[in-house]
């Protein structure tokens, strides 16, 4: 049998990632707790699934670009502003917003209320880019500004300078 033959049959058994509730990989960023439940380990590397907990009055990211995924953003309680390019959207809970590759973006919690976004990375590559920063934390070396451009650059990212 040839080795495309054998990739194209279904498997009897296939794979299943169940994840629950107490499970995944916790990734402390400050005031934002992100909870990664698919690294893409088990995805073929095209997929990766966190849910973030920003707390109330956090701010998000310096707008960025992403030159090789997409993001995907589902607020799954509380408001998020996202910011995109010069333009803000407040999305509340059942919001989804996807940001394609070269988009520059942003999100903030400007609320009194924590809230709750599951995020979707296709391909998985920028889970890793959250896992450099909390390096960083746990290592006592302050986040400048320019070490996370340096954990971006790894990670096919660069800040959006233009809209500085």
């Amino acid at each position: 049998m040839t080795e495309e033959a054998k990739t194209s049959e279904p498997q009897t058994h296939p794979a299943v990632s169940v994840m629950g509730p107490g499970d995944g990989e916790m990734i402390v960023l400050g005031t934002t707790r992100m909870r990664v439940l698919e690294d893409g380990s088990h995805t073929g590397h095209r997929l990766a699934i966190a849910e973030s907990v920003l707390a109330p009055h956090t701010q998000g990211p310096p707008q960025h670009r992403h030159g090789r995924h997409d993001e995907g953003f589902y607020v799954l309680s509380g408001t998020v502003r996202f910011t995109v390019g010069d333009e803000d959207y407040d999305a509340a809970t059942g919001t989804l917003v996807m940001v394609p590759p070269g988009t520059p973006h942003t999100f903030a919690n400007l609320t009194d209320q924590p809230a709750v976004m599951l995020s979707t990375f296709t391909p998985h590559l920028y889970v890793q880019y959250f896992r450099d920063l909390q390096e960083v934390f746990v290592s006592g070396r302050p986040l400048t500004p320019q070490a996370n451009i340096d954990a971006m650059s790894r990670y096919a990212t660069e800040p959006a300078t233009d809209l500085a």
